[in-house]
């Protein structure tokens, strides 16, 4: 039994709760203003391209947090970093709910994102600190109801928050949610004793990483709107990611204090689970950005409307967590369950592909559960 471990089963569970809600606030924070993004654009005089840029920011905001967590942790100690980015979320989600204009709402909600980007690693690793490995699959088990729900619960808060008060309340929500989780989290959460000594701060790794993931980033959000590469802006921006991502690469397998170690990759599992989380991650956070923008500007549905349309597809999702933990429990190969998993994803992607004006509304029904399925 880790030395972190509390002999309290009360307080395992009053840190379980933490971070799973810490986690939720962060994933459903990821989607929650995907179907209000209609409404902001005309409370704040923005086209669909500037307002899009509220989801990217949160989203570059992410990226680059989510590789330095160990690094960040390991330097000011796991306890203080993760109730410093719950303290930090729920700053900026106050300053987003007050933002007057597009830039200023996309400046926070990147604050936002450096904020929320640690909750979910970090939370991962608190679990295995507090629980025995007896224990964990349970609580392991509520952490990935988490996961599937939060992004697909995003849409259905926002669409009631949006059309029944205004679409700041889906980022004021958050704050008494983050002032307890921080309370809970510095009260009942202890500091790891083997804290590593950062002895030298990667400071050129890290300024690749924001270069290439903030320059990559530009160029696929801004590049249709101009033309693509006939854009001397896009040209230099790409021409910097992929300079900036080859430096970064090269950097890091030479450094001997990486802020990112890469060299992980060279374990199979940690490559191939990487890249299945890439798939995964893809399944489930492109549609939620995506069928908002369908529904709403194309079908002229509500903002509630298209939350409650996903919502049974995150209760079959959550449904088959518990069956799948069961599964596993009793044999029943990962392997099989992945396949059977991918290929539930692969045809919802098919079928929502071949979605139009005249698709009927209980068509939608069933390929939001099979994308629940997968």
């Amino acid at each position: 039994m880790s030395e972190l471990t509390p002999k309290n089963n009360k307080v395992k569970w009053i840190i379980t709760i933490t971070v799973i809600v810490a986690s939720l606030m962060e994933l459903i924070d990821i989607s929650i203003v995907n179907v209000a993004l209609r409404t902001i654009g005309g409370n704040l005089g923005a086209t669909i391209e500037e307002v899009a840029w509220v989801v990217t920011a949160y989203a570059i905001a992410n990226i680059i947090i989510i590789p330095l967590t160990g690094f960040l942790s390991a330097r000011f100690g796991r306890k203080n970093y993760f109730v410093t980015s719950i303290v930090i979320f729920t700053i900026a989600s106050f300053f987003c709910g007050n933002a007057t204009n597009i830039w200023e709402l996309v400046a926070f909600r990147f604050l936002q994102g450096l904020g929320g980007g640690a909750l979910l690693s970090t939370s991962q690793t608190i679990l295995v600190d507090t629980f025995s490995k007896d224990e964990l699959g349970k609580a392991n088990g509520l952490f990935g109801l988490g996961i599937v729900m939060g992004p697909t619960l995003g849409p259905t808060i926002g669409g009631y928050i949006t059309d029944t008060f205004s679409w700041q309340w889906i980022f004021y929500v958050n704050i008494p949610i983050g002032i307890i989780a921080s309370l809970l989290s510095w009260k009942y959460i202890k500091e790891a004793s083997y804290k590593q000594e950062i002895r030298k701060v990667d400071w050129a790794g890290i300024i690749l990483l924001i270069a290439s993931i903030g320059s990559i980033q530009y160029v696929l959000e801004d590049g249709a709107s101009k033309d693509w590469f006939e854009s001397k802006l896009i040209v230099g921006f790409a021409t910097l990611g992929i300079t900036s991502l080859l430096l970064f690469i090269w950097w890091e397998l030479r450094t001997p204090f990486p802020a990112v170690n890469l060299r992980l990759f060279k374990r199979r599992t940690v490559a191939l689970g990487s890249l299945l989380t890439l798939v995964q991650g893809i399944g489930i956070f492109v549609p939620v950005f995506l069928f908002p923008l369908f529904t709403q500007n194309l079908l002229g549905w509500t903002a509630q409307q298209t939350g409650l349309m996903m919502l049974p597809g995150a209760f079959c999702g959550g449904a088959l967590i518990g069956m799948s933990g069961k599964m596993l429990s009793k044999g029943v190969s990962p392997k099989l369950l992945l396949t059977l998993g991918f290929i539930a994803s692969f045809t919802f992607c098919y079928l929502v592909s071949q979605s139009n004006l005249e698709t009927n509304y209980n068509h939608f029904h069933i390929i939001l559960l099979i994308r629940g399925m997968g």
